[in-house]
C-alpha cells in the first residue's frame, strides 16, 4: 500500500518559510539609513542565469547614508547597475569603475508611500505563496482519498486543519507587513 501524499508538517514548514521570507524582504526596506539588507532581494542576470546580488559583488555600508557595491567581474558592472535601478528601491546608482555607489536618499513623504507600497507587494507575494502551499495540501488530500488511503471524513477534517493553518500564516504575514508599513510611514 502506498504512503499518503499529505504531510501536514511539510505544509506548515513551507508556509512558515513564506512568512520568514517576507520578514527577510521587509527587513531590506529601510527607513532612511544605509543597510546592506536593503539590497538582499535584488537578483542580477549574469552568466546566463539569475543570481543574488551578493553572489557576484560585495555590499558594504561605509557611511550612514551610503552603500557601496564592489562588483567582482568588470563585465557584470552594467547588469548589476541595471538590476539595482530596476529593483524599485528608489536608489540611483553611481558607477565608479568596479564600485557602484548608492547614496540613500532622505525619505520624503512620496518615498515613504513608495516603500509602503513595496511592503504591500511583498506581503501579497507571501500570501500567494501560502495559498499555493494550501492548494498543494488540498490536492494531496484529494489524491489520498482517491486512492482510498483516507476516508472522506478524514479528508474534510484535514482540509479544515490546512485552512486554519493557512489563515494563521496569512495573518502573520499581514501583521509583519502592517508593522513595517507603520514603521515606514512613521505612524
Amino acid at each position: 500500500m502506498a504512503a499518503p501524499k499529505f504531510d501536514k508538517a511539510d505544509l506548515e514548514r513551507r508556509m512558515k518559510g513564506a512568512v520568514e521570507s517576507l520578514k527577510g524582504d521587509l527587513s531590506g526596506l529601510r527607513t532612511g539609513r544605509a543597510n546592506t539588507a536593503l539590497l538582499d532581494p535584488i537578483t542580477v542576470e549574469v552568466y546566463g542565469s539569475h543570481m543574488p546580488l551578493n553572489a557576484c559583488a560585495t555590499v558594504a555600508a561605509p557611511e550612514p547614508r551610503m552603500l557601496t557595491v564592489t562588483v567582482w567581474d568588470k563585465s557584470t558592472v552594467t547588469p548589476v547597475e541595471k538590476a539595482i535601478r530596476s529593483a524599485g528601491l528608489g536608489l540611483n546608482p553611481i558607477v565608479d569603475g568596479q564600485t557602484i555607489r548608492l547614496p540613500i536618499p532622505d525619505l520624503t513623504e512620496e518615498r515613504r508611500k513608495e516603500l509602503a507600497k513595496l511592503a504591500s507587494k511583498y506581503a501579497e507575494s507571501a500570501r500567494i505563496a501560502i495559498r499555493n502551499v494550501r492548494r498543494d495540501g488540498m490536492e494531496a488530500l484529494k489524491a489520498d482519498e482517491g486512492k482510498k488511503l483516507i476516508s472522506e471524513d478524514d479528508r474534510k477534517r484535514s482540509e479544515t486543519e490546512v485552512q486554519k493553518l493557512t489563515d494563521e500564516q496569512i495573518k502573520a504575514a499581514d501583521e509583519a507587513a502592517a508593522a513595517k508599513e507603520k514603521e515606514i510611514l512613521g505612524k
